[in-house]
């Protein structure tokens, strides 16, 4: 392979076709002689065609022996999101370097395959898509009826306002996608149906893959449209409204699950929330204990502040600049010794909800301090009493997500008044504890409405910190426990007993 043009990489031209019979033929003969520089294939599937489509992809097969060409058949049809599904699964366990979807109807023009694909190929994006929107007018020209310009438009611009992206368009069909990307995604649990194409977008879009478009020309002849355009224009909304509600940790859909835990978390900064509050409770220069630390990232804030931060987590730190001192250690393993020293804070930051018994981990915590009185313990747990939360069990649903209240690895649910239940029975003093509005510029963007809805969320907090509190906010400080004052009571008595002694001296001299 040369870096410049990608020679030596492997392209799968994966062409799905469906009652193709009459256009099959021409597309394929349109496939440009160029390609032959690439280690390519074109794999053809039908999808269960009640014409002659299959026959056309094997006498094409016949005539042209000098291409690698497979024809396969669906027995029963998977429909035109199922069918993909069995391409990218194929280019995935033939090792292709990059895939590239063609419609059989030739609606895509076969001769910009090499166009679309050297980017792919070189390792410059991750996926391609012909855009037929990008040049104004030129859809038109083509012959795209009005009513689906219009409705293109107007599904690109709700789904780009809804994902933060900035594509001219969400449903072009011409698709050029790295095989090493489409392995990263769950698309096998995607739909069946049309909208297959904007789940898989998305899943792109939250894997932070890069995407690029390409200007395509617009053809519209006298194939067959088996699309049916409310029912479709309303599945992409819906699907898309979902991806959204799966990353605010509403609603939980497996096949936006494409976060790895590491991914998942990021700080919340420039508005009221968790992060910001332990920063400003957090004097400069404090010795600090981050149980549960992540990556750093918050860790790496506290530094900012002149801070000495020791981390433990039982993920391995990538960074470990964000910390002064790392310790790997699972939390929950009760065998795990505390790396507690005279720490002035001691951080749980949505860590006790993780536990399998947050229980025995405050015993071993509280045994573990050794400045009992001057330690403070910072901690937050979301609270799942939230109303919203309480909201959906009226509608008789409960569901966990990714991320947010009902974390997929959230081990115990709790409320401000268990929390405080928990933190007192296992010998904590509360010093202090507030409700945390819900994170809405992280969820919708930092504007005037999520703006609006945490000075809101603020409100009513004052008014029910129990119901309106999304996360509780609580510092508190470990109380003796038996034997330390079992020992202070030794000193004590040991101090009284040399001071009788003492006294007892004093006057028989």
């Amino acid at each position: 392979m040369t870096s410049e043009n990608g020679l030596g990489k492997s392209l799968l031209v994966f062409i799905v076709a469906y009652n193709a019979e009459s256009t099959l033929t021409n597309t394929l003969r349109r496939i440009p002689e160029s390609l032959k520089k690439y280690n390519y294939r074109i794999l053809i599937i039908d999808d269960s065609s009640k014409d002659h489509t299959f026959a056309q992809g094997l006498a094409f097969k016949d005539h042209n022996p000098g291409l690698d060409i497979e024809v396969l058949y669906n027995p029963v049809n998977q429909g035109y999101g199922g069918n993909q599904k069995l391409g990218y699964q194929y280019a995935i366990d033939h090792d292709f370097d990059a895939v590239a979807l063609l419609h059989g109807d030739g609606q895509y023009a076969p001769e910009m395959l090499e166009e679309l694909s050297v980017p792919v190929l070189e390792g410059q994006c991750d996926a391609v898509f012909g855009s037929r929107m990008s040049k104004p007018g030129n859809a038109l020209k083509g012959g795209m009826p009005l009513y689906k310009l219009v409705g293109n438009r107007i599904l690109t611009k709700v789904q780009n306002w809804l994902l933060g992206s900035n594509l001219s368009e969400f449903h072009s069909g011409y698709r050029i996608y790295s095989v090493k990307a489409l392995a990263q995604v769950p698309f096998q649990s995607n739909t069946n149906d049309f909208h297959f194409d904007s789940e898989i977008i998305i899943q792109f879009l939250l894997k932070k893959f890069v995407i690029r478009e390409i200007p395509i020309p617009t053809y519209y002849g006298d194939e067959i449209c088996y699309v049916n355009g409310l029912k479709y224009a309303r599945d992409v909304v819906l699907t898309t409204i979902a991806s959204r509600l799966h990353g605010m940790g509403i609603r939980y859909r497996k096949v936006f699950d494409v976060l790895g835990p590491q991914e998942a978390y990021d700080l919340k900064l420039g508005y009221v929330s968790s992060h910001t509050l332990v920063i400003e409770a957090i004097p400069n220069g404090s010795r600090i204990l981050d149980l549960g630390c992540g990556q750093g990232l918050l860790a790496r804030e506290l530094k900012k502040k002149e801070c000495y931060v020791h981390g433990v987590d039982r993920h391995q730190l990538e960074d470990l600049a964000n910390v002064d001192k790392f310790t790997p250690g699972d939390l929950d393993c009760e065998s795990l010794d505390l790396p507690v020293e005279e720490e002035d804070y001691i951080l749980l930051l949505d860590i006790i909800e993780h536990l399998s018994s947050p229980e025995n981990f405050l015993d071993r915590l509280r045994e573990a301090i050794p400045n009992k009185g001057k330690t403070t313990i910072i901690i937050t747990v979301p609270n799942v009493a939230f109303f919203i939360i309480r909201f959906r069990l009226l509608l008789g649903e409960f569901q966990y997500g990714k991320s947010g209240i009902l974390d997929l690895t959230h081990r115990r649910l709790l409320t401000q008044s268990s929390l405080k239940d928990l933190l007192r029975q296992s010998g904590y003093e509360i010093v202090d504890l507030r409700g945390i509005p819900a994170p809405f510029p992280k969820a919708l963007g930092n504007n005037i409405l999520s703006r609006s809805l945490l000075a809101l969320n603020h409100l009513f907090i004052k008014l029910s910190r129990g119901m309106f509190s999304y996360q509780i906010f609580v510092r508190a400080k470990a109380l003796p426990t038996v034997n330390d004052l079992l020992k202070v009571t030794r000193e004590s008595s040991q101090r009284r007993i040399l001071q009788n002694t003492e006294g007892k001296n004093e006057a028989v001299s």
